[in-house]
């Protein structure tokens, strides 16, 4: 019989904020991360916006030689994860060290060090490289790092799905619990691609969007929108076996109760245009927690604000809900912090979260008018509304489709 599941504990570096209680403020309060691109020169780049982590200093999370060993995305991973582990009141004098794991993966890992480190050997051979270039950039080693810092000797998982990452990594963390290989594991997300290999990259498969509004960039479900924002920062949760955490007295904030995955078998970078991956994901998930579609009333979607996945994702919904997806409140985190790529799923599983506790759902910020057939609820206002699930997606390049089901916890 598998077991159920809870979140004892939360921790984030986003755009808006360093922390969680900070990135739900800011979540609020309507404040978004979009400005000038400060990591490197635009002036030959089409894109000049992103959602760049503000003010984040690693020394003040980790020790300073640790960090020096440490890609952004890894320090980012770090960060968030000690926040979790403190928040979830954890003390490894008590624990089984074997029975805690990690999953944490990154769509990227360290693209900035792999540029680095390439300019390097062309400027001054390749005797000059870093001897720590291999082991700071393969993308394991945000759940390495946050494992060794932690000590945490359980299940380590790297799970890579690009922008699905995220959501699979804490997907994989709810089996490994359910199925007795863990009492607890730290899962999310985490990246730090904002530099030119990766600007560069999205930018050519003309994905990101060109305007240099801060105001009017990131724009999910609007008839305005050309593209998405690249962000970056890290999200990690603590999930816990049920009695494993009433045992010592856990706060619970939420309970997973379904978990979907599906392929599109269809485009490297289109999600397939009838939504019928997106769909059997969603499907699966609702499935698995055993509840009827029509008890789920929002959803915090993808909603990148390219063309075809706003477009795509709506016809998911339909297919997946179909007379009762009119019913539902839709929103897009990435209205605000942008496009986290593999730590999106995780920072907006968090955002379900807290919305389930405060029954607030976050408005779709700046969208003001849809398309003909985008005729669902995207939220323009905030909806102070109680719910009791909260279903999460993501959809990556390569056709990987993820959905996460969470329920307020009720005893």
């Amino acid at each position: 019989m598998k077991k159920r599941v809870v979140v004892t504990g939360m921790g984030a570096i986003t755009p808006i904020g360093l922390n969680v209680t900070d990135f739900w403020d800011s979540i609020k309060k309507g404040i978004h991360g979009f400005d000038q691109i400060t990591h490197f020169d635009t002036t030959d780049f089409k894109t000049k916006l992103a959602a760049e982590v503000k003010g984040f200093v690693a020394k003040d999370y980790m020790d300073f030689k640790a960090a020096k060993r440490m890609e952004l995305f890894s320090q980012y991973a770090v960060a968030a994860a000690k926040e979790a582990f403190e928040d979830a009141k954890i003390s490894m004098e008590n624990e089984d060290p074997y029975r805690i794991g990690v999953s944490i993966g990154s769509g990227t890992g360290g693209l900035p060090g792999i540029e680095r480190e390439h300019d390097r050997v062309l400027a001054k051979g390749p005797n000059k490289i870093g001897p720590l270039f291999i082991p700071m950039m393969i993308g394991n080693m945000a759940a390495g790092n946050v494992s060794i810092q932690l000590g945490l000797k359980g299940k380590s998982l790297d799970v890579v799905t690009a922008c699905t990452t995220g959501t699979n990594s804490i997907g994989e963390a709810y089996r490994t619990i359910q199925y007795g290989d863990a009492d607890v594991m730290l899962a999310g997300g985490s990246e730090g691609s904002i530099c030119p290999l990766g600007v560069a990259g999205f930018a050519a498969l003309t994905a990101l969007s060109k305007s240099e509004d801060k105001d009017r960039c990131s724009l999910p479900f609007d008839k305005d929108r050309d593209g998405f924002v690249m962000g970056e920062g890290a999200g990690v949760i603590v999930l816990e076996e049920l009695e494993h955490a009433k045992k010592r007295g856990a706060k619970i904030y939420a309970e997973l109760v379904g978990y979907g995955c599906s392929s599109d078998a269809y485009h490297i970078t289109s999600p397939a245009e009838d939504g019928k991956g997106a769909a059997k994901a969603m499907e699966n998930a609702i499935a698995d927690a055993g509840i009827e579609k029509e008890e789920v009333i929002y959803i915090n979607a993808h909603g990148t604000g390219t063309h075809y996945n706003d477009l795509f994702e709506t016809r998911a919904l339909k297919l997946a809900f179909g007379e009762h997806a009119k019913n539902l409140k839709i929103n897009s985190t990435k209205s605000m912090i942008g496009h986290l790529l593999g730590a999106a799923g995780a920072v907006e599983c968090i955002t379900c979260i807290k919305e389930l506790n405060e029954g607030y759902l976050h408005q779709t910020l700046g969208l003001r008018e849809t398309e003909e057939e985008m005729d669902l609820d995207y939220c323009k206002e905030p909806v102070n509304l109680p719910i009791r699930y909260a279903l999460s997606n993501s959809l990556g390049f390569g056709g990987h489709n993820g959905s996460l089901l969470i329920k307020k916890w009720e005893e």
